[in-house]
């Protein structure tokens, strides 16, 4: 149990104790708007309905019978609230010895143990380009993953790749029309996209190449012939290309699922939800017909024979749980999908699933200029925002550093490409749309990773400055007497709160706000007080809480995938 929660408890426990009744929790304490007014608040509201007394006379009450012992330094009464200051020693002394004593673990938490969970995401479609849009589905994806395993869950990173649709017809189609004499790029999955565009491009020209199409989308699923050949041989280009882009931003997945190893499973299972009237024909399709629960209709094979992504979807559902044994499936896609997974998790129902499965929708990624389309060609790949990123970062850094290698620039450009990557991706909520600007991504003020990133790196660079070998030493916590510092101190002391809170609602931007908002005080702080000139024993005293503030952004910084730099 962490220093806050310990001091929460043992408030709570004595306020109970008091009440002679266990009315209060722990969620029900605050945290004051103005720390001159305490460091926690109870709101005495609900507690007057309970009790059958005023708010004024329960805070009162409760106030002039509460023992402060070496806890709490004060007590009083704001309002309808009562607010506790809190032992600046204690909490300072415990705080900061937790964070050097646990390390990268400080803040992780064994809520969700014993919870076996899957995540999906990064439902990339071979033959397309991979762009910023999915930049934030395997960003956003991935820091679920990260938050669910520091709240204790088993999680199973997975993929599951479209590898079977409409979509890789129009590309083979355009590739064996006008592709085909090319020279290969090294990059075959980028050469797939371009040609996809291509593909709309002559769709838009010529209405009647639909049909022709079609008939090689029948051609695939048939499993036989040059069209299957030739998709075999190219749905390698894409899946070598996503294996790429993993790789560079180090995203790891237990397993990964192909649509086209469940088209037949599926089929099966549509025909045995036909005899048993869950699904119905309607106009030559097979649908179901969910309207009663204002879920509309769900098609799962077109009037010509076609099928669409809910048959694969439903064999895949029962054969994670068969295989992995799950207590939950999440499945990671934009907003647009979200009528599709609610119909889909029903149709799942009335086959007799009760396993739970959730949904986790996020907007749209825009340009500056307006909104992306694979269509048409306008979008930012993730192979060109990268180089943009690397040769910008690569420039910056080289008129920073004259005397440094090739190899470390190199280092430095890749550690911040993929910082700012993900956390572009990520610092909003998943339901607010991202404005990708490359330019205010790469500021080194304002919301920004390069901005914590050249904070961790100031941290570092003050402790080299200080030529303390190692910050082992026993530590006078009485000298951390400033205000700034005790307001740091609580602060990190809140860091194992944000981990829970994140970690329930599944959003990265909860710990992305508050690491942002501990960066804000350190530089404050260290613009306002002395450190390395300080009196030896005050001086070690900041460098060990500077070495904790790092600690925890970085920490924080790790549930996004991001690096920090000891130089920038």
């Amino acid at each position: 149990m962490y220093t806050l929660e310990k001091h929460k408890k043992k408030i709570v426990n004595q306020i109970n104790k008091i009440l002679e009744k266990k009315i209060v929790k722990v969620d029900d304490l605050e945290y004051p708007p103005n720390p001159e007014m305490g460091d926690l608040s109870l709101p005495c509201f609900s507690l007057a309905k309970k009790i059958g007394k005023s708010p004024a006379d329960i805070a009162s009450y409760l106030m002039s019978e509460f023992d402060r012992g070496e806890m709490v330094k004060g007590i009083k009464i704001v309002g309808f609230y009562l607010n506790f200051t809190l032992n600046k020693i204690k909490m300072t002394e415990g705080v900061l010895n937790e964070i050097k004593s646990d390390k990268n673990e400080y803040g992780k938490n064994g809520n969700g143990k014993g919870k076996r969970v899957m995540i999906e995401f990064s439902n990339a479609n071979t033959h397309k380009e991979f762009h910023v849009g999915h930049l934030r589905n395997l960003c956003y994806g991935d820091s679920v993953v990260k938050l669910l395993n520091a709240n204790g869950s088993k999680v199973i990173p997975v993929s599951y790749i479209n590898d079977f649709g409409i979509h890789v017809a129009k590309t083979l189609w355009a590739y064996k029309n006008f592709k085909i004499n090319e020279k290969l790029p090294e990059n075959k999955g980028y050469f797939l996209g371009q040609t996809y565009v291509l593909a709309n491009t002559k769709i838009e020209e010529d209405k009647t190449v639909s049909q022709i199409i079609e008939m090689t989308m029948k051609s695939i699923e048939s499993r036989k012939g040059e069209e299957y050949e030739l998709w075999k041989k190219t749905r390698q280009w894409s899946i070598e290309q996503f294996d790429k882009i993993y790789n560079e931003l180090e995203v790891k997945f237990d397993d990964t699922f192909y649509e086209s190893d469940f088209i037949e499973k599926g089929l099966d299972m549509v025909g045995e939800l036909y005899e048993k009237e869950v699904l119905v024909k309607s106009e030559g399709a097979v649908i179901a017909n969910l309207e009663k629960y204002d879920l509309g209709v769900l098609m799962f094979v077109r009037s010509n024979g076609t099928t669409l992504y809910p048959v694969a979807d439903l064999a895949l559902a029962g054969a994670k749980f068969d295989k992995y044994n799950l207590d939950k499936s999440i499945y990671v896609t934009d907003n647009r999908q979200g009528l599709h997974f609610k119909q889909l998790f029903k149709v799942l129902e009335l086959t007799g699933h009760k396993e739970k499965f959730v949904h986790l929708g996020y907007d749209v990624v825009k340009l500056p200029f307006g909104m992306m389309s694979s269509r048409s060609g306008n979008v930012i790949t993730y192979e060109d925002l990268r180089e943009q990123l690397v040769v910008r970062i690569t420039e910056e850094t080289k008129k920073r550093h004259k005397d440094w290698s090739e190899e470390k620039i190199k280092k430095v450009a890749h550690v911040i490409s993929v910082g700012v990557i993900k956390f572009e991706m990520l610092k909003v909520g998943a339901n607010q749309i991202i404005t990708f600007d490359i330019e205010k991504a790469l500021e080194f003020s304002g919301f920004t990773v390069v901005y914590l990133q050249y904070s961790c790196a100031r941290i570092s660079s003050i402790i080299r400055k200080s030529k303390v070998e190692n910050l082992e030493f026993e530590v006078d916590f009485n000298t951390l007497l400033e205000d700034r510092e005790k307001n740091l101190v609580l602060k990190l002391a809140k860091y194992p709160e944000i981990v829970i809170r994140a970690g329930e609602k599944y959003d990265s931007s909860i710990v992305i706000k508050y690491i942002f908002e501990l960066g804000q005080m350190f530089n404050d702080y260290y613009h306002s007080v002395q450190i390395l000139s300080a009196e030896n024993k005050v001086r070690n005293a900041r460098l060990v809480l500077l070495e904790q503030i790092r600690q925890v952004i970085e920490n924080g910084l790790q549930l996004l995938g991001i690096e920090i730099l000891e130089e920038m």
